[in-house]
């Protein structure tokens, strides 16, 4: 019994080495790139989206050094390994110079904005219609029967190309869809209709760093979805849920 007290007092305090050496091998800090979305990622570090990788990162002693920038500029900060991730990827959205984690930290509930006289759009009957989106998010890669779309550079004059029927619907997640329709000012002419749920990814970059803080992702992730860490975070930025 002695012995096997020994071996086991002997592989734990291996265990505990390697775990040390591990956390040791990680930078002490992930350079993030985020688009500014409202309570999900704004500049000043608040919102949803960065208290969650707050709680993936920080207990093991990796702090977060927030980039806003606009959605193209953050993929591209991390193919030129000028940032580690970027917040608010579709799986597979970007294929050069990055690599996608196993677990997804949100979904993006994906909506049609459009005048309420024109018909209630499906995912079936997309392909209808003129769809307009904001450039980068590739939109035509996720959903079906895709034919006819226009990609913008921002969102400011989305309202404008509906009214005048230069587009029969506007493509985004609800939140930033939201967003535009309270520049509106008769909202009551519109209408949001939910389409589907995408994934939400962090893409990381394709370097021995980029793959050392996504192992650390996916195992804190895989940690907190098991023991629902992360729904209070969900609940208090009154949000779905999305590990159900």
């Amino acid at each position: 019994m002695r012995i096997r007290h020994g071996w086991l007092g002997l592989l734990l305090m291996l265990g505990s080495m390697t775990c040390a050496q591990a956390r040791d091998d990680l930078p002490h800090e992930i350079r993030l790139a985020s688009e500014v979305w409202e309570a999900y990622t704004e500049a000043d570090g608040t919102g949803l989206g960065w208290d969650i990788m707050r709680k993936v990162f920080e207990p093991e002693g990796v702090s977060l050094a927030i980039h806003s920038v606009p959605y193209t500029r953050s993929v591209g900060l991390v193919q030129r390994n000028e940032a580690d991730a970027w917040v608010g990827s579709y799986r597979d959205e970007v294929e050069d110079r990055v690599f996608y984690p196993k677990h997804h930290y949100d979904t993006d509930r994906i909506v049609a904005l459009g005048l309420e006289d024109k018909p209630v759009p499906t995912l079936e009957s997309l392909g209808q219609y003129r769809l307009v989106w904001v450039r980068g998010y590739e939109y035509q890669e996720y959903l079906p029967n895709v034919h006819d779309y226009r990609e913008v550079q921002r969102r400011g004059g989305i309202l404008g190309m509906l009214d005048l029927g230069h587009a029969d619907f506007y493509i985004d997640a609800r939140p930033e869809a939201e967003y535009v329709l309270k520049a509106a000012s008769h909202p009551e002419r519109y209408r949001l209709t939910d389409l589907t749920r995408l994934p939400l990814f962090l893409g990381f970059a394709d370097t021995p760093r980029g793959h050392a803080l996504a192992e650390l992702y996916d195992r804190r992730m895989a940690a907190l979805i098991a023991s629902g860490e992360l729904r209070p975070i969900f609940t208090h930025w009154h949000q779905p849920y999305p590990f159900d």
